[in-house]
């Protein structure tokens, strides 16, 4: 057993979310795992439990503007068969980032999601309704795709050395935005935001909170338009179900107010998106309404016009540039993606739950192994963290966590952070031929 170590959720180093290698993963049963990243980092470093690692295709295409030859977000390395998470580039390329998405096998009832909550008293909080249409009731695709298209936008990102082209829409009447992080990154660091209506109209806008790890970030118009702003309905997303009918909106391709449908394929599936610092992890919704580069953050719909998630990943046969829909696509559920909205447009910066401990990235065995030993000096347990007032130990094994099934880090770290900061939760552990169940209260970091 080696000392390499995957700190999950609980980050007691301080260190960034961007930094974190390994996710949490729960379903019942792995599914099939998507290659890592070529360009990633080549061998694993210790990392709390609560940090990004490399991932997922982002379904917004971020490529440097270079001609036809442009590479991806993590350079220009074939990667087949990854999950890719995509943001159409301007130029109608798809940008890449690979990502290892571990797919766990179904579990189903979006069990796990978080609920949204209500908005604040300090800004107008978007339209939220738990009533969904039942799965058996036939979809009217052209009232849906009616009520998404006045809400939903083109969101283009224009850096000094890379751009994009995302879809995001219209959270509440202050103007904010809802879509995903990478959409809005190759604006970082002086770059402009532009947001365009479905009738033309286009808006300056700016960064209001990005949280890289939820894959979730809110942009808030420069200068309100005069018409009144028409904020989607939001769904419950913990009470999706497979076969359910759905409706993606968005800019595939830079071909704005594209619609498609489809269904609801799987919930609760783990998914690793993105590379290094850009890493995220989701309990996603699985659907085979075609997504492709540049539906990244845009709404996933129900039969009643609802937004049940937020499109952030999908998976392509295609290398960096040349994938597409395969049936494959993955949203992160609505009522985590509106949480973190409330937190970053509360505070400017996410919040993540975390356990505190180290985890080996070497171990074989069935779940996911605390370190044994401590890590260039760093305890394998944080001192007084969440895990060390549970009784967890080093050497201990996590086999289940909420009650389920956890195989791999990016699944553990998935389950993590799919609850909120002092929640309680049960966390089944084995340890010298034992199995153990405890109580565990999430702790928290704030910031990537």
């Amino acid at each position: 057993m080696s000392s390499e170590a995957n700190p999950m959720a609980s980050d007691p180093t301080g260190r960034g979310h961007g930094e974190q290698t390994s996710a949490d993963q729960t379903s019942s049963r792995p599914a099939a795992a998507a290659s890592s990243c070529a360009c990633g980092p080549a061998s694993p470093a210790p990392r709390p439990l609560g940090e990004q690692s490399p991932s997922v295709e982002e379904s917004s295409d971020l490529s440097t503007q270079q001609g036809d030859d442009r590479p991806s977000a993590c350079g220009p390395a074939t990667m087949r068969g990854m999950l890719q998470r995509r943001m159409a580039s301007s130029a109608g390329t798809v940008g890449a980032v690979a990502a290892v998405a571990v797919l766990f096998g179904l579990i189903g009832g979006g069990a796990g999601a978080l609920a949204a909550q209500a908005a604040h008293d300090h800004h107008d909080g978007p339209v939220h309704t738990s009533t969904i249409t039942s799965p058996g009731q036939p979809i009217d695709v052209k009232v849906v795709a009616a009520q998404a298209l006045r809400g939903t936008v083109t969101i283009t990102a224009d850096g000094e050395s890379a751009g994009g082209v995302g879809t995001g829409f219209v959270f509440d009447r202050d103007g904010n935005i809802l879509t995903n992080a990478h959409v809005v990154a190759p604006a970082d660091g002086g770059g402009r935001l532009t947001v365009t209506f479905a009738d033309g109209a286009k808006y300056p806008a700016s960064v209001v909170g990005r949280a890289k790890g939820y894959d979730v970030a809110v942009v808030k118009l420069d200068k309100k338009p005069r018409e009144q702003l028409t904020p989607l309905a939001l769904g419950d997303s913990s009470k999706t179900v497979v076969g359910e009918p759905v409706v993606a909106a968005g800019a595939p391709f830079d071909l704005e107010g594209t619609i498609t449908t489809g269904i609801i394929s799987a919930t609760n599936r783990p998914v690793e998106a993105g590379t290094g610092a850009s890493s995220s992890y989701m309990n996603a919704l699985q659907t085979d309404a075609p997504i492709n580069p540049g539906n990244s953050g845009g709404p996933l719909l129900n039969a009643a016009g609802q937004v049940i998630g937020v499109n952030s990943a999908i998976r392509s046969s295609g290398g960096p540039g040349q994938g597409g829909s395969i049936g494959l696509g993955f949203a992160i559920p609505i009522d985590q993606a509106a949480w973190v909205a409330r937190t970053l447009l509360d505070h400017g910066q996410p919040v993540y739950a975390q356990i505190g401990v180290l985890t080996n990235e070497s171990y074989r065995g069935d779940g996911v192994q605390i370190m044994p030993t401590p890590v260039d000096g760093q305890e394998p347990v944080t001192e007084d963290g969440p895990a060390a007032k549970a009784g967890l130990k080093p050497g201990d094994v996590i086999t289940k966590f909420a009650g389920r099934p956890v195989n791999t880090v990016p699944v553990l770290l998935s389950e993590i952070w799919a609850h909120k900061p002092g929640e309680r939760v049960d966390v089944t552990i084995a340890r010298g031929g034992e199995t153990h169940t405890v109580p565990i209260t999430l702790g928290e970091r704030t910031g990537d």
